[in-house]
């Protein structure tokens, strides 16, 4: 009998570790099935996806509460998929509000569950880490200091990297990946890269096309490119463009978010997984992040880590600038990245970013896949033995 296994990822990230995590566990176990949810990577390598992976793809309380109902009803029904197609073992990538509590639910039904990528425990809200305990019987995590946490808290975890750290080049050829895009060759470049969620861009796409409007009238030089992840998020930041009479030397691309980082002298991004990739392609960033001012509110007041970018937390210090909710303006994000294109603007932010790949790396989704099917032999020896 081949392996089933449920898997539900929340986000663009998701689908990418989702994708090679399938692609790793599949090397021991090709006939393998997946079921659950998941973006175009995660269905290239063969997961039949029972909703479109954007309804998932929700930041932030008021958000979240706006979708509510339509994101229990899909747990509901991914809970009765699962009762009445049991899965060998449930997998949870990112998403953690939705996941763990679809977890929480099959854990009880005797359905073996891992979480794939922590939720920020470690940053606010720890006392979540009692539930977490109760939802699954294994986090993966990402990075290091996630797994210390979990381990002082008597959570079994698996520290396995990041994938990203393995499949980034050390050295990226800018230069070929202008051309592969069509990009001016010589002339300064700028990604934007203002998220891959809906209510992302509906607070970054403006701020960051004005900061582009800014920056090209103190240097004519420059150029812009833009990553869209998805055809909506595409046509949101058309909209956008359109309504603000934009006129930039701007390429927008569909995907291709990493030969866009490449491509670029410096990045300006929303915060998320896009802050770690362009600190392993070793380009200078800088980070916003806006959301709903009763968000915010509440955020500030619950998070206990003083850095919000992966850069940051990682390294432990303020390296790269985070510019955040009122000062998420035009001018002010122009600035910071004007001051990086300087001569030696970015340098301290390029040593620092030295060394995170050898920190990260080491076939992160084959060690991920050998942790899943090792709590996978373990359940089946367990029960064996009943």
């Amino acid at each position: 009998m081949p392996l089933h296994i449920g898997i539900v990822a929340g986000e663009m990230s998701g689908d990418i570790l989702g994708a090679a995590l399938i692609g790793a566990i599949r090397q021991s176990h090709p006939d393998a099935v997946f079921v659950g949810i998941g973006g175009p990577r995660m269905i290239e390598q063969g997961c039949r996806s029972l909703f479109p992976l954007e309804k998932l793809s929700v930041m932030g309380l008021v958000e979240v509460l706006r979708h509510l109902p339509e994101l229990l009803e899909i747990r509901r029904q991914l809970y009765r998929h699962f009762i009445a197609n049991r899965p060998d073992i449930f997998i949870g990538i990112d998403a953690p509000d939705f996941n763990l509590g679809l977890a929480r639910r099959l854990k009880r039904s005797g359905i073996p569950t891992v979480q794939y990528v922590s939720p920020s425990v470690w940053a606010w809200r720890q006392y979540r880490v009692r539930k977490i305990a109760r939802s699954i019987d294994l986090m993966l995590t990402l990075f290091p200091f996630e797994a210390d946490f979990y381990r002082r808290h008597q959570v079994p975890v698996c520290f396995v990297g990041h994938p990203l750290a393995d499949s980034i080049p050390q050295s990226a050829d800018k230069l070929a990946a202008r051309r592969g895009l069509g990009i001016p060759v010589a002339h300064p470049v700028i990604a934007l890269l203002p998220g891959s969620r809906r209510s992302e861009l509906r607070y970054l796409a403006a701020p960051f096309i004005e900061a582009a409007q800014w920056c090209l009238t103190r240097n004519q030089d420059l150029h812009f490119v833009v990553p869209l992840a998805t055809p909506a998020i595409r046509e949101i930041f058309e909209a956008q463009l359109a309504k603000q009479e934009a006129k930039l030397p701007i390429h927008l691309i569909d995907g291709q978010s990493h030969t866009v980082m490449a491509a670029a002298d410096v990045i300006l991004l929303a915060s998320g997984t896009a802050t770690l990739e362009a600190m392993l392609y070793k380009r200078p960033m800088v980070v916003a992040y806006k959301m709903a001012p009763l968000t915010y509110w509440l955020a500030k007041r619950l998070i206990r880590t003083p850095y919000y970018s992966l850069p940051n937390q990682l390294l432990g210090e303020a390296c790269v600038e985070e510019i955040t909710q009122h000062e998420v303006t035009g001018e002010r994000l122009g600035r910071s990245l004007l001051s990086l294109l300087e001569a030696g603007g970015g340098d301290a932010q390029l040593s620092a970013f030295a060394g995170i790949a050898e920190r990260l790396g080491g076939n992160a989704s084959q060690r991920a896949a050998n942790a899943v099917l090792s709590l996978l032999a373990e359940n089946s020896a367990a029960g064996s033995n009943l």
